[in-house]
Formats: structure tokens, C-alpha cells, sequence
């Protein structure tokens, strides 16, 4: 059996390791992305002309186009949660199977959030660009976590793991999730209008998908108090980013953080990273040794359920996979 890694090198090294990478190519002829730059669609075809399996990285786009032109085409994966890169209505048509990877980045994603809410509090970024450009930085009063009120979008899987660490600083967690059961009695849930208005930190962690798209547009930040600071660690199509970008030029809020947006790769966009009251990393909050590790071996679970003939873990569409080894 054969299978095409999409990724390029670079994003090889740092999203799928060595490990990961060796025991692939103990079970089956794997095909590696040499170039410099993603594939595109004609790039994909060409390049897995005669594979049973690809691993899809998060830049490269499968759409429906390329069913047709990979006959053997049996899986298509990801080494990841999000399988929005992969038209999976045109796979289903082919009746090709499309698998993701289990949530392995909750807890470095939980990590980096509670760095940036720090980092908003105290102007950790400011005082060190001041310094690293030659200027003294200008002295702060900062805000204590503890004591303050968060207020959660979505009740997921880091959800679930950063809310307990945000109520041990000793702050109030407040959470808004439609569908979420939420039992911990140290958290209150509330419909999202009511959170806006009641929380100094907004986190936005809400699932990605048509519902939830612009869920925080301008109505949303007009219900934020003018003190409040904003992070968004989902995707950027949650935030109707010229309403944001509003709201920070105006100073109708403090501040914002974030590590995804509309840009390319799901990267913040620039107009908004550049903003003063904004810090933005570059969407890597799952970008570490043990997040990349774990999502990795899950396709090469996944590889191995296939090679013995089996249904794979993950499996997106499985009651349309006709094309089966």
C-alpha cells in the first residue's frame, strides 16, 4: 500500500516527528512533499497518482475536484481535529473515508492561553519590545487574575481542562455553551449576552462550523465592558474582525489576544496583529513536541487499522466508504 504526506518540510518537522514518520514507513510506501510550497489541487493529483492514503496537512486544500482524478484514492486523513481543508461531501460521493486525529494539543493550547492572559494583565510583550528597541517602558498599574471574572465561549475539551486552572488563580468562571451540560459547581453558566456584559476576559473557544460563524460580530463587543480584553483561541470565522478592529481603535476595549484569524494557514490577520492594545502569535498554539507527537500517531494508528484490514479510529463519513483495501 501507498501514502502521500502532504506536508512540507518544514511544517514535517514540526507537526510530524521522526517517530511518527519511521513507523509509517514500516507499514507502508510512503511519498513524501519535497517542495517548498503546499500542493494544490493538481499538484495532489499528480503526486498521489497511485496511492491508497494521503495525510493532508492543514495548508494543503483536498477538494472535490480531486476524487476523480485518484481512482485508487482510499482515505484521505488529517493529523488533526479540523477536516475543514477536505471537501468531505465530494469524498463521501467517491466514497472515500476521511479520519481525523483526537484533540492532543487540549493541553498546550491551555498553556499558551493562560500565558496571553497574563501577558494582557501585566504588558509583559510591551515592557520587553520596549526594552529590545532601546526605550524605557513606560510603568503600568497591571490587573490581578485572581479576583477577576473570565468568561468562557464554548465548553469543550480545553474548555474543560482551563476553566478549573482559571478558578484555582481564585478567578470567577463564567461559561456560555448552549449545548454543554456544565456540573462543576465552581462555574456558572449563562447565555452569552449576559457573559459579555459580566467578564473581564472573554475567551472565545467555541466550536468552528456555520453556526458559529461572526459569533462575536459588533453587537457582541458592544456588550463587552470597556475594561474587558478579548482572546480568541478557536478560529478566526468566529469574529467579525473589522467589528473587533472597531472596538480596539475606538478603545471600547482594552486589549485582545489571539492565535488563529482569517489569514492564510489560520494565522491572526496582520490589520489586526499590528494594532498596539493587540498580541498575536502565529497560530501555534498546538504547535509542541508532545501536541504535534500525539496527532501524528493517530494517523499512524489509523494506517495500521488499515493495513490489517480494519476500520480506522477517527472516521468522519464511515457509513459512505465504498472505497474500502
Amino acid at each position: 500500500m501507498k501514502l502521500l504526506l502532504t506536508h512540507v518540510p518544514r511544517a514535517r518537522r514540526q507537526y510530524y516527528g521522526a517517530r511518527a514518520l519511521a513507523r509509517l514507513q514500516e507499514l507502508v510506501e510512503v511519498t513524501l512533499h519535497e517542495g517548498d510550497a503546499p500542493l494544490d489541487p493538481a499538484g495532489v493529483v499528480a503526486a498521489a497518482r497511485d496511492v491508497d492514503f494521503i495525510i493532508a496537512d492543514r495548508s494543503t486544500a483536498v477538494p472535490g475536484e480531486i476524487f476523480a482524478g485518484l481512482p485508487k484514492l482510499k482515505v484521505v486523513m488529517r493529523s488533526a481535529i479540523d477536516i475543514r481543508n477536505i471537501d468531505v461531501e465530494a469524498a463521501s460521493t467517491a466514497g472515500v473515508l476521511v479520519t481525523h486525529a483526537e484533540a492532543g494539543f487540549v493541553q498546550s493550547v491551555v498553556e499558551l492561553t493562560l500565558g496571553l492572559l497574563v501577558d494582557l494583565s501585566r504588558g509583559v510583550s510591551r515592557a520587553s519590545a520596549d526594552y529590545h528597541a532601546g526605550r524605557m517602558p513606560e510603568i503600568r498599574v497591571g490587573r490581578q487574575l485572581g479576583g477577576s471574572t473570565v468568561g468562557i465561549i464554548g465548553y469543550g475539551r480545553i474548555s474543560r481542562t482551563l476553566a478549573p486552572l482559571l478558578a484555582g488563580l481564585g478567578m470567577s468562571v463564567l461559561v456560555s455553551d448552549p449545548y454543554a451540560q456544565i456540573d462543576d459547581r465552581r462555574f456558572t453558566k449563562l447565555p452569552m449576552d449576559d457573559l459579555l456584559a459580566r467578564a473581564d476576559y472573554v475567551i472565545c473557544l467555541a466550536i468552528a462550523n456555520e453556526e458559529t460563524e461572526n459569533l462575536l460580530d459588533e453587537a457582541a463587543f458592544a456588550r463587552m465592558k470597556p475594561d474587558a480584553f478579548f482572546i480568541n483561541m478557536s478560529r478566526g470565522n468566529l469574529v467579525d474582525e473589522a467589528a473587533l478592529a472597531k472596538v480596539l481603535t475606538e478603545g471600547r476595549i482594552a486589549g485582545a489576544a489571539m492565535d488563529v484569524g482569517r489569514a492564510p494557514d489560520q494565522m491572526p490577520s496582520p490589520e489586526l496583529a499590528r494594532l498596539p492594545n493587540v498580541i498575536a502569535t502565529p497560530h501555534v498554539g498546538g504547535l509542541t513536541p508532545p501536541a504535534s507527537e500525539s496527532q501524528a500517531m493517530d494517523t499512524v494508528r489509523q494506517v495500521e487499522a488499515l493495513v490489517k484490514g480494519e476500520v480506522p479510529p477517527g472516521a468522519a463519513n464511515l457509513d459512505r466508504w465504498t472505497r474500502r483495501p
